[in-house]
C-alpha cells in the first residue's frame, strides 16, 4: 500500500529528527500520522487507526511541550533526562492499565480489531512512548522497544509489509537513539559557560 510506505517512510524521518532532538520531529510525526489512519483503516486495524489518531493529538502537545522546553539544552535541542522512579511507575502503571481498558474494548467489540490484545498493546505502548518523548525522558527509547517486539509480527500478519519492514528499521534506530540520549544524559550540563 502506497499510505502504508509513504507514512512510514515519513515516522522513520520522525524519528530520526527525535533522535537529533530537532522539533521537527512533532510535525513530520503529524504528517505520518495523518497518512496512516488511512491505511490502517483499509487494513480493518482499528487500534491502528486510534494509534494514529492519537500519534496526532501527542505529536500536536509534544510539539508545544518542546517549544517551551528547547531553552533548556545548550544547542536549542530538547533536554534530556531519565525518568524519576515515581514517573517510571506512573508510566508502567498507564501502559497496563491502558492496554487492559482497550483490550478489553476491543475484545467487547470484536469488529474494532481481529487481533485486540497486540493491538491494544501497540496503542498505549505508542501513547506511552510519545509521552516520555515529549517530557525527553530516555525512557521513551525502551517503550519504542517494547512496542516493536509486538508490532513487526502484527504488522507483518496483517499483510502490511512495509510496515513490518519499518518496524525493523525502527529498530535499530531505537537502539541507536537510546545510545545517544543516555550519553547525553552523563554529560554535565555547562551552566554560565562561554559559547
Amino acid at each position: 500500500m502506497w499510505s502504508d510506505m509513504i507514512g512510514n517512510t515519513i515516522g522513520l524521518i520522525a524519528l530520526a529528527l527525535g533522535w537529533r532532538r530537532s522539533i521537527l520531529t512533532w510535525p513530520a510525526q503529524l504528517l505520518s500520522g495523518l497518512i496512516l489512519v488511512g491505511a490502517y483503516a483499509s487494513a480493518h486495524l482499528a487500534g491502528g487507526v486510534g494509534k494514529q489518531l492519537l500519534v496526532i493529538g501527542v505529536a500536536t502537545w509534544g510539539w508545544w511541550q518542546w517549544n517551551r522546553g528547547r531553552r533548556q539544552a545548550q544547542d536549542g535541542s530538547i533536554a534530556v533526562r531519565f525518568a524519576t522512579w515515581k514517573e517510571r511507575g506512573v508510566l508502567a502503571g498507564g501502559a497496563l492499565l491502558g492496554t487492559l481498558a482497550v483490550g478489553g474494548l476491543f475484545t467487547l467489540y470484536p469488529s474494532l480489531s481481529w487481533s485486540p490484545w497486540a493491538d491494544a498493546y501497540i496503542f498505549v505502548g505508542t501513547l506511552v512512548a510519545m509521552v516520555a518523548q515529549a517530557r525527553g525522558l530516555v525512557e521513551f527509547w525502551f517503550a519504542w522497544l517494547l512496542v516493536d517486539l509486538v508490532g513487526v509480527p502484527l504488522a507483518f500478519s496483517s499483510g502490511l509489509a512495509f510496515s513490518g519492514l519499518v518496524y525493523v528499521v525502527y529498530f535499530a534506530l531505537v537502539l541507536w537513539g537510546m545510545r545517544d540520549w543516555w550519553l547525553r544524559t552523563r554529560t554535565p550540563a555547562l551552566e554560565g559557560a562561554p559559547a
